[in-house]
């Protein structure tokens, strides 16, 4: 993990402000064996250290512990240490990993995220071009928007994906609705009393569980991500808050949902 940086804005991001150069830096190893690992490389980025510098600060973020469920497969890790220069000399450093268990803390030594970017940095380091690697389906993840840490969904969505979970693992069903329904779903959340997350519900016998993710667009960045779970206390969850349902916003959501196939 890399030690605190002084430069301005840490604190509210992983990467602030327009560094001017990254560096990529790759310790190969497997997870069954850590703190072994050595140096196998390093791939400069220069035109695409903003680009690369921008979607990572869009990562929600905070200083609190970033600790959650993970499973617990044995296989390749890649640690990274990934160097921003900046034009006044100034450098900051951001630790991460690609890791078999998607299971990842990204951090620049005063804040983290659990969002997961570590396929992103892998094909960064190869190919010396930044591109986040994204999922072929939407509803099969999201790695979160900043300023998660603080509202359920930040800022002002645009539009908002509603994705049915399918149990069986096939193409989940969904409904996209535009600025006036997603910003109505996000007051909605907002309005709720929140707590810092932990990743767990309990089920509550005797009413109907789906599963569902919202997943709230903006004009520019990555969506805020929260899913939610009708039969579960607490089940709403955006990995970093979490809130209890009310009747009126458990039906909001179930009545944008699309149908059960």
């Amino acid at each position: 993990m890399p030690a605190a940086a002084e430069v301005d804005g840490v604190e509210e991001s992983l990467v602030p402000g327009e560094p001017a150069k990254a560096m990529i830096c790759a310790y190969p190893e497997d997870n069954a064996r850590p703190g072994s690992e050595r140096l196998a490389g390093s791939r400069t980025l220069t035109g695409e250290a903003r680009t690369m510098a921008r979607d990572l600060g869009y990562l929600p973020v905070t200083t609190e512990d970033r600790g959650g469920p993970c499973t617990l497969m044995d296989g390749p890790v890649t640690n990274y240490l990934i160097r921003f220069a900046y034009p006044n000399g100034e450098a900051l450093w951001v630790g991460s990993a690609e890791e078999v268990n998607a299971c990842v803390t990204t951090t620049n030594g005063t804040v983290g995220s659990n969002s997961y970017v570590g396929r992103s940095i892998t094909a960064a380091y190869q190919t010396g071009t930044w591109k986040p690697v994204r999922p072929d389906d939407p509803c099969r993840g999201s790695a979160g928007r900043r300023g998660q840490n603080e509202r359920m969904v930040p800022g002002e969505p645009v539009s908002v994906l509603v994705c049915r979970n399918d149990p069986y693992g096939k193409r989940s069903p969904r409904l996209e609705h535009g600025r006036q329904v997603a910003e109505a779903l996000a007051v909605a959340l907002n309005s709720l009393d929140t707590w810092p997350s932990e990743h767990g519900c309990q089920r509550i016998e005797g009413v109907d569980d789906s599963e569902f993710q919202l997943l709230f667009s903006y004009p520019d960045g990555p969506p805020a991500d929260v899913r939610v779970s009708t039969g579960c206390d607490p089940g709403i969850d955006n990995g970093l808050l979490q809130a209890a349902f009310n009747d009126p916003v458990r039906d909001q959501v179930v009545r944008l949902a699309p149908p059960a196939q």
